[in-house]
């Protein structure tokens, strides 16, 4: 089986779980946060939105420099304010992601990707190595992390990978 048809089974799977969650985020709570040195609730759910289409992003283009000495962003950073607009977001960022795979080769995907913090290199690898952990991985990370935000909103957390105290479907 080739990795791209790994990657978009993948995909469509945490898509559809990454969206139970951004559905549930409150309205109006942009900016709390759960401790000072925790991200704000909207910034975090605006990166789980988004996060798939780093897919695109390491299919697409050779490296991403998080503190690009011109201040010109390779990421969407349009802010998002209503569970609508997440949902819309994610699916734009699947569909970037699901066109990125079906156009790429699992030859490109053995090839070496960058990432740049101010121009230097902090890390350089395969680009298959970076989609499943720099992104899938990534976003199990901030999904869960999301969760428990809600939980502590008091927003019933939804089932993903197994039943939550709120979802029983998959018990």
């Amino acid at each position: 089986m080739k990795m791209t048809d790994l990657f978009l089974a993948q995909l469509d799977r945490e898509a559809l779980v990454t969206r139970l969650a951004l559905e549930r985020v409150p309205e109006g709570h942009r900016d709390w946060k759960p401790h000072p040195k925790s991200m704000p609730l909207g910034y975090l759910s605006e990166l789980v939105a988004k996060l798939p289409s780093w897919i695109a992003l390491t299919i697409e283009k050779d490296e991403l420099d998080l503190e690009p000495k011109d201040g010109k962003s390779n990421v969407d950073t349009r802010q998002l304010n209503s569970g609508r607009e997440l949902v819309r977001a994610l699916n734009e960022s699947v569909d970037k992601a699901r066109q990125a795979l079906m156009n790429t080769t699992d030859e490109h995907l053995k090839t070496t990707w960058r990432l740049l913090v101010a121009g230097d290199v902090v890390n350089e690898t395969p680009r298959h190595v970076v989609i499943s952990d720099a992104v899938f991985g990534h976003l199990a990370h901030h999904r869960g992390q999301l969760t428990v935000y809600l939980r502590l909103n008091e927003v019933p957390v939804p089932a993903i990978y197994g039943p939550s105290a709120d979802d029983k479907r998959f018990a």
